[in-house]
């Protein structure tokens, strides 16, 4: 019997811990509003693949325009590019205060503000564009994203993070008490099971 309910539970713990590798899973989240003053912030800008088999070759552009003042139409600013994959900051006011902190796959093509001031306040400008290569024609797609980014000079509360972590902890603390009454289970029921063969064999 031993032997029989080792095996069932080596079994039954490879189920769980073993991570079959797969493909990454592109998830379009929204870019954070509010930096923090002398700060970095990541402006971030999602662009999924659908059929992520299928070659692209893709151009990313990104804008600011500093906030409306009295009724003057605010001026778009081309600050950052990325072409034949080469990321390059362009003159300006960010000149030597933006990386580039998107993917390899280009599917998240965001950047990052070093050493955030206060006149990065504005609204940013995520363009996306991707040519498609087929045999006989070359499709193209466009994605436009704006961030409308504050900064200030503390960092607010995140109530939300808070809350986030603290789901995470009990969802954790379920999920293991949950496999342990899994394991108990299994384990009764091998263990029934056998009793039951043997008071049949005698």
């Amino acid at each position: 019997m031993v032997p029989q309910v080792a095996g069932y539970l080596q079994t039954l713990v490879l189920l769980v811990f073993v991570v079959h590798p797969g493909q990454q899973v592109c998830v379009d989240v929204p870019s954070g509003t509010e930096a923090v003053l002398g700060r970095s912030m990541k402006l971030t800008c999602i662009a999924c693949l659908r059929r992520e088999e299928i070659k692209a070759k893709t151009r990313v552009d990104w804008y600011y325009m500093p906030n409306k003042e009295n009724d003057i139409p605010p001026t778009k600013t081309h600050i950052y590019k990325y072409e034949d994959e080469s990321p390059a900051a362009l003159d300006g006011p960010f000149k030597g205060r933006l990386t580039w902190n998107g993917s390899q796959d280009l599917q998240d093509v965001s950047i990052q503000i070093i050493n955030v001031t206060y006149n990065d306040s504005g609204v940013y400008e995520c363009r996306v564009i991707r040519e498609f290569e087929f045999d006989f024609f070359t499709p193209s797609v466009s994605l436009t994203k704006n961030i409308n980014l504050s900064v200030k000079e503390k960092a607010s509360e995140d109530t939300t993070a808070v809350y986030s972590e603290i789901m995470m902890y009990v969802l954790l603390v379920f999920l293991t008490f949950w496999l342990l009454v899994e394991m108990v289970y299994c384990y009764r029921k091998i263990s029934k099971s056998d009793e039951q063969t043997q008071d049949t064999a005698y």
